[in-house]
This record gives structure tokens, C-alpha cells and sequence, in this order.
């Protein structure tokens, strides 16, 4: 089995699932008021506000391509309007997917990298897997991350646009920088291009039934439900928020540990994705402190709205807290005891990252998710490896 260090080279990370297909009621076109009301947004905003203070610390350019918070606010110039198309597919959200399904790969106990070829199990002498598992492992990183990822994201800022023309006017479709024909190109060249890779990967790996295709199906209609009317399981906080958790976290691992040994997954094993969910849940919760002013205006029930910022504060971090120490009890009860004191370990600066988002989460909710979900991560891939340890 492979080692917590020898598994973190295992960032050829994978993944898949998120996306969404188009409404059945055509949404309506970008209108010239949408585009005025954001720019004026932009204008009258106060200088203090979170959403739309450029950063100073020269970031602000690389925010904006990477869809963050603290972004520029001037467009980008750039062929086939390219700087704006990648902004609206969120690059900085694609890492959790993708490390999701590294972790499903870490738990099938079967992908094989360059230290498997010196005697570390899963073992192979040949150079030829270890290279394969490495294009498939990219393979899926690319479904996963600019395609899939990136499609939902496209679909979720289209039925944002009024949200953002509030919350966040400098993003590309309330802002007018990117017109509403280019967004629908992206959005069905992304599909198809996705649907079209999962089926691949699934005959790359051999697969009687194509559980990758599957597997981003779920994706796709969670992404469509969280995003689009009538159902905007968003506008409720607690189906929206849980939508989200189990797209970044269940259904990327699922996806990973199929790619290489779809048969060995278990049911205890996708118990625990599930409830490393509810942790995304709290991740969920955590986004939405951004978004309160414009949630409220527009009837988003996020759960900020609901509960008021004070509760939802304690059920993001116990959410999160909980489900760490629910999985650590789990794992030193089937003897992985090594595991469970790993992860525990790992909640400690978690912990402590804690007492200045509880401050203030408003303006800590970026500083604490910088600061504490590495070690949430890692927490997900220790317990990976020791699904892929145990014999159930």
C-alpha cells in the first residue's frame, strides 16, 4: 500500500462528475439593463466592500483569470475573448475535483506510479503501466477540471447572472464582457466533449458498464438541479449546499477509484465519501458568507439567510469538525488505528484556523479556507489510503 508521502506524488490528479444540460425553458437574453445595473454596481459599491475590491498586492490579474474574489476589474483583451472564457470557467475550483478522485485512485489500492516499479505494492515491473496509468490519470484530470468542472461553472454563472450583477458585477456575463451566443458555445462544447471522454475512459478501463459515464451523469444532473429552474436546489440551503459537497467530494472519488478498479469499491467505502460530503456541506456554507447581500435580495435561502451569519458559522465548522473526528472514530475502530491518529492529527490546525473565521466570517471566510483545507484534504486522502489498506 502505498505511503501518505509516496501518495501525495500522486498529483497527477484525477477526476470527474460536475456539469450540467440545457433548460428546457430558454433563458432570456442578456439585456443592456443586466449589463448597466452591474456596471453601476461596480460604481457604487462602497470602497470597503469584500466583492469588489481590486487586490493590491499585484494578484489581481491572475484573481480574475482564476475566477477569485479580489479580481480586476478592467476586461482582458485577449484572442477569441480566451482570458474571459477561462474566468468563467473558475480555474481555482477545479482542484478539489480533481484531488477528490486522486483520492478514489489512492483507495482502489491499483494505480501505479514510478515507486511501484522498486517492489511498493501495488508492484509492476513494467514501465508501460506505469506510463499508461499516468495518461489515464490525466485523461480523467482533464474531465474532471477544464471540462467538466469548467462546464458547470459556465451554467451556474448563466443562471447567476442576476446574483452576480450584485454580489460580484466584475464577472464576465453581468459585466457584458463575453456575449450570450459565445456562452452558449462554451457551454455545449464543453457537454459534448465531456460526455465524449467519459465514454472513452470507460473503454480505456475496460469497463463492462461504463461507470465513469455514470458516475458524471450523477454530476451533471446534480449541476443542472443546483443551477437552473424550476428545481435551483440552491435557493434552499440545505439541499443546495449538500449538492455541492457530494459533487466535490463522493462522486470524484467514485470516478477515481473506478478508473482503476471498479470492482473493489465498497459499500463502507462510499459511506465515508458520503460523509466526507457532509464536510463539503460545510465547505458550501463557508462560500455562501460571500454571497448574503445578494442572497437575500434575490430570495436565496442559502443557509447564511436562513440561520443568520452566527449559526451558520457553528454548522459550518462542526459540519466540518464532526465529520473528521465521525471518520477517525470509524477508522480506529476496523484497526487503522495509524490512519485515525493521522487524521486527527491533521484537525488540530484546522482547529485553530477556526478561531479567526468564527471572529469574523465574513471577512476570514477566504483567510480560512486558505489556511485550514489543505489539511481537510489531506485528512480525505489519509483516509483514501486507508480504505485502500484495509480488507473489508
Amino acid at each position: 500500500t502505498m505511503s501518505l508521502a509516496r501518495a501525495l506524488a500522486l498529483l497527477c490528479l484525477v477526476g470527474a462528475s460536475h456539469a450540467a444540460v440545457r433548460t428546457a425553458v430558454r433563458p432570456r437574453a442578456l439585456s443592456r439593463g443586466l449589463v448597466a445595473h452591474s456596471r453601476a454596481a461596480l460604481r457604487m459599491r462602497e470602497p470597503g466592500a469584500a466583492e469588489s475590491k481590486e487586490a493590491t498586492d499585484g494578484s489581481a490579474g491572475i484573481r480574475r483569470l482564476l475566477g477569485f474574489r479580489g479580481a480586476s476589474v478592467e476586461e482582458g483583451k485577449a484572442p477569441f475573448n480566451w482570458k474571459i472564457r477561462l474566468q468563467l470557467m473558475k480555474p481555482g475550483t477545479w482542484v478539489p475535483l480533481i484531488w477528490g478522485v486522486a483520492c478514489g485512485a489512492a483507495a482502489s489500492g491499483n494505480y501505479h506510479a514510478v515507486w511501484n516499479l522498486f517492489g511498493s505494492a501495488p508492484t509492476t515491473d513494467s514501465i508501460a503501466v506505469v506510463a499508461e496509468d499516468a495518461a489515464k490519470a490525466f485523461g480523467a484530470m482533464m474531465l474532471s477540471g477544464p471540462i467538466l468542472c469548467g462546464f458547470t461553472q459556465t451554467i451556474n454563472d448563466w443562471y447567476d447572472r442576476d446574483l452576480d450583477a450584485i454580489n460580484e458585477p466584475y464577472r464576465p456575463i453581468p459585466s457584458g464582457a463575453i456575449s450570450e451566443g459565445e456562452v452558449y458555445f462554451q457551454i455545449y462544447a464543453l457537454l459534448i466533449t465531456g460526455i465524449a471522454l467519459s465514454v472513452g475512459l470507460d473503454v480505456w478501463a475496460g469497463h463492462e458498464w461504463p461507470v465513469v459515464n455514470l458516475v458524471a451523469t450523477i454530476g451533471i444532473f446534480l449541476a443542472y438541479t443546483y443551477s437552473a429552474p424550476p428545481f435551483k436546489l440552491k435557493a434552499n440551503g440545505w439541499t443546495g449546499t449538500f449538492a455541492l459537497g457530494s459533487s466535490y467530494i463522493a462522486l470524484p472519488w467514485w470516478c477515481g477509484h473506478a478508473m482503476f478498479d471498479a470492482a473493489s469499491i465498497t459499500p463502507q467505502e462510499i459511506v465515508l465519501t458520503i460523509l466526507y460530503s457532509i464536510a463539503g456541506l460545510g465547505i458550501a456554507i463557508c462560500n455562501d458568507f460571500k454571497s448574503i447581500e445578494g442572497d437575500r435580495e434575490l430570495g436565496m435561502n442559502s443557509l447564511p439567510v436562513a440561520f443568520g451569519v452566527d449559526t451558520a458559522k457553528w454548522l459550518c465548522v462542526g459540519a466540518i469538525d464532526l465529520t473528521q473526528l465521525g471518520v477517525a472514530a470509524y477508522l480506529y475502530s476496523i484497526g487503522e488505528a495509524r490512519y485515525a491518529a493521522i487524521l486527527g492529527a491533521l484537525l488540530l490546525p484546522q482547529l485553530y484556523a477556526q478561531r479567526f473565521f468564527l471572529e469574523d466570517p465574513i471577512e476570514n471566510d477566504v483567510k480560512y479556507q486558505a489556511t485550514a483545507q489543505p489539511f481537510l484534504v489531506l485528512g480525505i486522502l489519509t483516509t483514501a489510503l486507508a480504505v485502500g489498506h484495509h480488507t473489508f
